[in-house]
Formats: C-alpha cells, structure tokens, sequence
C-alpha cells in the first residue's frame, strides 16, 4: 500500500521560485499526496499569489516566523502524511513523472533518500549519495532534505528541527537520525530533485556559521566519536609516514616484514 505524503514549500520572499517549485508539484502526473505552503510574511507578492492559487494547497498560511527551520517545523506540524518531503521556493521535481516513477520506494523506511541535480553558478552535476551512512560521512556532507522522504514518526523520536541555527539544523537532524537513533533508511540510486545552489549555505561568508552550528553539536553530542577521529588520523599519519620510510621498504623488500 502506497504511503500517504505530505509535500511542504516554505518561502519567503522569493515569489518566482515559489511559483517555479507549486508549477513542478502540482504537475506531477502522480497527485496523491497534501501540499502545504507555509510562507513567512512575504512582501514580494508571494502572499498574493498563493492566495490567488489556494485551491492547489491543502494548507497554507502567510505570517512572520523566527526563520527557515521556524518554518519548516510549522509545515510539520500541519502536515498529515506519513511521509515529509520539504521542497522549498526555488527547488524543483527532475521532471513531471519523477514522483510517479518513484513513489513505491517511498516505504518501510525511516528516511528515503535520492540523488539531485545540482545546479551552480558556473556548473551543473550530479549529486549521488551512498547506499551506506556513518559518522564519518556526516563529517563532511549530509543528505538533501529536498530529495529525502521522511517518516513523520522520526520527528517525536528525534525532535523537530532546532529553530535557532541558522544553516544546519538539518544536519543536525540527519546525523542524530542516523549516529544517534539509529533509524532505518534506504538510498534509491534514482534522480528526484533540481536543486538550485543559490542559498545562504552557499554563501562563503556563513563558511563560520556552518562552522560554529556543526561544531556545536559534535562537542554536545559526538565528543567520544571525535577523540576516537582523532586517534584514527593520528596512526593513519603514522602508517603513511612509516610506508615512505626507506628502511621499511628495504625490509619489505628483504621479505623481513610484509607490506602495508
């Protein structure tokens, strides 16, 4: 049985992106899933123009919130879905079959992730991600909230998204998922999203924000994982060292030692 699924759009100020990400979701060929628009008071005509389309969203709402996690954790709260996927003003489906083709993977599992196309300012790729999590991959990528379906469940174990970081509470959200709860997931080696790389986390100077909000939660909640990070990367320096070392090839050579 299929899932029932809950797409969410916050926005804010950023009316053409708006209208770029309702135009690819409400021309899905597949159209059993709530839609909810929550926009945070925007002055731009977006207020406007959701209005206008109402008869597209199951639930919207147009009012100051404290910021895009503020915003999404609204959208969780009004959604009635098993499954959450947030498609924020901008971003986009591949195509207008995508969901249609896809929507049967979307079960059984905490969080069902895809790949996306990424588009940047000067190039456009393709972003895979592994069939496999761990905290060394949270060290240093995430999973795409934009392509990830999530159990609506997952939230009263893990808790909402935290309102007060400004670019990674997401992140923080994934990792917990995954290093702390141990929740089940599923990668599916399928495209689902556009993704445009044009928001603040692409910004080089909230570099320091990512920073300091990643930090924050690796000394809160990962210390033990981190000195033990540290002790990798110390005898990895170690082994490389010793594998440049000539008296060791020497000996390897000798077939004193066996290579390493």
């Amino acid at each position: 049985m299929t899932p029932k699924i809950s797409i969410i759009t916050v926005n804010y100020n950023n009316l053409e992106g708006l209208k770029k990400t309702v135009e690819s979701v409400t021309k899905q060929t597949y159209q059993e899933f709530e839609y909810v628009i929550i926009d945070g008071g925007s002055n731009d005509g977006s207020e406007d123009y959701i209005h206008e389309n109402s008869n597209l969203f199951d639930y919207w709402v147009s009012e100051p919130d404290k910021g895009v996690y503020h915003a999404m954790n609204k959208g969780i709260e009004q959604a009635s879905g098993e499954y959450l996927l947030f498609l924020n003003s901008g971003d986009h489906f591949f195509n207008k079959k995508v969901l249609k083709k896809n929507i049967e993977q979307v079960d059984n599992y905490d969080l069902v992730y895809f790949n996306q196309q990424v588009i940047g300012k000067t190039k456009t790729f393709l972003k895979e991600y592994p069939d496999e999590l761990s905290f060394a991959y949270f060290l240093k990528d995430n999973l795409p909230h934009q392509a990830t379906f999530i159990n609506k469940k997952l939230f009263k174990t893990v808790g909402l998204f935290k309102e007060d970081f400004k670019i990674v509470a997401d992140w923080k959200f994934f990792i917990d998922s995954v290093c702390k709860y141990n929740v089940s997931y599923k990668h599916v080696d399928k495209t689902l999203i556009m993704f445009y790389q044009d928001g603040i986390s692409a910004q080089a100077e909230n570099n320091k924000v990512i920073y300091d909000e990643k930090q924050a939660v690796l000394q809160a909640s990962y210390l033990p994982f981190m000195h033990d990070l540290d002790d990798v990367l110390k005898y990895k320096t170690i082994i490389n060292n010793l594998r440049r070392s000539k008296k060791i090839k020497w000996l390897i050579k000798l077939g004193l030692i066996n290579k390493f």
